[in-house]
Parts: structure tokens; sequence; C-alpha cells
């Protein structure tokens, strides 16, 4: 009988060229990565004590929510078109994933992408870890899976900002909506002034 062995050389690991990818292969890794994250955030909700999904969704104050995640979405979206004026182009760089992200997207893809991404992030990140983690060794997580950003400290240091600031009004409000409406309203207007910055130029 024949043994089935894996072959490890073959596998290689290094820096992915982004303008050899090409549309479905973004969207489908973008779709897997949010899937794996709500399956990882429900599966750890479920073994947390006095952390269920009911609770963590429970909303006593719409309007607050709103204020504070449009608020602070508000502060964020300053602060990066400040960076971006002020800061080198290659500072803020980040291998043109966002551009092939939102480029071409239509508005309503756009949405939907913002709006799963912010379900699925948040649920994982504000919903799961940070119970178990607190908001800053959750934020520190946060930080390093978004890889595009760690060559640049700056960018890093400002999607740990983001992060802690995510879990800290999730905390002062009582409910993951608010930190929901807060990452949605972030990535679709940077998603919309990508998309329609092309067709303003």
């Amino acid at each position: 009988m024949k043994k089935w062995k894996l072959k490890f050389k073959k596998w290689k690991v290094g820096q992915v060229d982004i303008s050899r990818l090409d549309d479905r292969v973004i969207l489908l890794n973008l779709y897997f990565t949010q899937l794996a994250c709500l399956l990882l955030a429900l599966i750890l909700i479920l073994f947390q004590k006095n952390n269920g999904l009911s609770s963590l969704l429970s909303i006593t104050d719409p309007i607050q929510a709103v204020l504070w995640g449009a608020g602070f979405a508000l502060v964020v979206l300053a602060a990066d078109m400040l960076i971006s004026r002020w800061v080198p182009e290659e500072v803020t760089d980040d291998g043109g994933i966002n551009e092939k992200m939102f480029g071409r997207r239509p508005l309503w893809h756009i949405l939907i992408l913002c709006f799963i991404v912010a379900v699925c992030e948040e649920l994982l990140f504000r919903g799961a870890l940070q119970h178990w983690m607190g908001p800053y060794w959750t934020s520190i997580l946060f930080a390093a899976i978004h890889v595009r950003y760690l060559q640049h400290w700056l960018m890093t240091g400002l999607v740990f900002c983001i992060s802690y600031g995510l879990g800290w009004i999730f905390i002062h409000t009582g409910t993951l909506w608010t930190p929901i409406i807060a990452h949605f309203l972030i990535d679709l207007v940077m998603g919309c002034i990508i998309r329609f910055k092309k067709d303003a130029a």
C-alpha cells in the first residue's frame, strides 16, 4: 500500500503581488475570511458565560448607539483625512488592495461588503475576543491581522487606535451595534472615496 505524503517543499510563503490577482479571487478571499470570522465568533460566544449573542445585540437606546457609532466614525474619517493630507503616500500605502476591492465596485456591492465586514469582524473582535482578552490585547490582534499595514508603524498604530476606540464605545454603550455602525460607516465612506475618486478625476 502506497503511503500518501504531504510535499511541503512545494509550499511557498511570500508577498502576494496584488496586481496579479483578479477580482473574483479578491472577492472570494474576502467572503471566505469573513465567513471564518463569523463562525469563529459564534463558536467562541457559545462557550462564554454572560456573553450570549442576544445580550451582545440587544439595544436599549438605538439613538445613542447611532450617535456614538456615527460620531466615532466621523472622528476616524477626519483623522484619516488629515493623515492623507500631511503624510507621504507611501506611508499609507496598503499595496493596492483597497483600490482592487472598491475601485470598480458598484455602490450596492460596496454597501453589502461593508456591512458583512462590519458585522463579522465586530462579532469576532468586540463580541467574542474582547470578552476574554480586553480591549488592549484585542486591538493588538486586530492590528496584526491587517497585514497590509504592518510595514508602516503609523498605519498600524492608527488601526490599533481605531480598534481600541471601537472597543471603548462598545463598553460605553453596552451594545455591539455601536461598533458595527461605526465600522460600517468608516469602511463605506473610505470605499466610496476610492470608488468615485476616478470618476471625479
